[in-house]
């Protein structure tokens, strides 16, 4: 029987978290050259104060942040539950 590792759900949550801001924040600083606009409109109705500026992308890195960290603790946390139950941790 295969045994898999437990996730770190701490390292998970801010990997998840700095991942999706990173993405979200260039996102924004590219739509200021045309880039990703449709992108940023759709993100914009998500995320408060997130525009197609510098000042715009930071406020929509910040709002990403918080929900990529929940999105990862959520996977993680879940990962772990799946797995212990199948018995293969």
């Amino acid at each position: 029987m295969a045994t898999t590792k437990k996730l770190n759900i701490l390292a998970c949550t801010i990997s998840a978290g700095l991942v999706w801001a990173i993405s979200v924040l260039l996102a924004g600083w590219f739509s200021i050259f045309g880039w990703g606009n449709a992108f940023v409109l759709v993100m914009k109705s998500i995320y408060i104060g997130y525009d197609p500026t510098f000042v715009g992308g930071i406020i929509g890195g910040i709002w990403a942040f918080f929900d990529g960290a929940i999105a990862g603790l959520l996977f993680s946390f879940f990962y772990n539950l799946i797995a212990k139950r199948n018995g293969t941790l």
